[in-house]
């Protein structure tokens, strides 16, 4: 990606890798906020270029439209919910207790995540490929963190063994269909049918589906 010239000046030396990893959040940053102030459908790339400070041409060699520059916004906002969501490592509790709280804090914070919200309200188009058609670069990443956790979860005993893929990809599928379909089946006015109260019946389903 050609170097953004910021409008501020910067320490980091042209060329270094920290400063390339700046420059692409600087860009997701302002399709970010782009698409938060009037949808996926309404953003162009010429906004994203302005917000950003940079030429369009500076996009346009990373990104040929705004639906492939909005998938790699979804993947870094997306993996780092889940990575914030997990509980740390140095956490000494049996590994099948943090994977639940991990994905119960998960799917709380997807769906009070504000580009979540916006996308689902307005675009949510943009979400059906991932629910019905292939994995995106997100979900393979949760996948890898789902692996590793079960994993372990195997080996300190507090995780029924079966075949690894097979359980992440299935706590995947039932984490997923909480995080975009519960609105169809919360009635806020009613304690027992709210959002805290599916997410206490995701937690009852996923401890018994892990428990050995």
């Amino acid at each position: 990606m050609t170097p953004i010239r910021h409008n501020h000046s910067d320490p980091a030396e042209p060329g270094r890798p920290e400063r390339r990893r700046s420059d692409t959040d600087l860009v997701l940053d302002a399709a970010r906020d782009c698409v938060l102030a009037v949808g996926v459908r309404r953003t162009t790339l010429t906004d994203v270029a302005r917000r950003a400070g940079v030429s369009r041409m500076t996009l346009y060699r990373r990104w040929p439209d705004v639906r492939s520059l909005v998938g790699d916004l979804m993947t870094r906002e997306w993996t780092a919910v889940a990575a914030g969501a997990m509980p740390a490592g140095a956490d000494d509790r049996p590994v099948r207790a943090r994977i639940v709280d991990g994905l119960v804090a998960g799917a709380a914070a997807f769906r009070a995540h504000p580009l979540f919200h916006k996308i689902l309200d307005v675009d949510p188009e943009l979400l059906l490929p991932y629910v019905l058609d292939r994995r995106g670069a997100s979900q393979e990443a949760f996948l890898g963190l789902l692996v590793a956790a079960i994993g372990a979860g195997h080996e300190d005993g507090s995780v029924r063994r079966a075949p690894v893929d097979l359980q992440a990809r299935s706590l995947l599928l039932v984490v997923q269909s909480f995080t975009l379909s519960l609105r169809t089946m919360t009635d806020e006015t009613d304690p027992e049918l709210n959002q805290d109260a599916f997410l206490g019946e995701l937690r009852t389903l996923l401890e018994r589906t892990l428990s050995p």
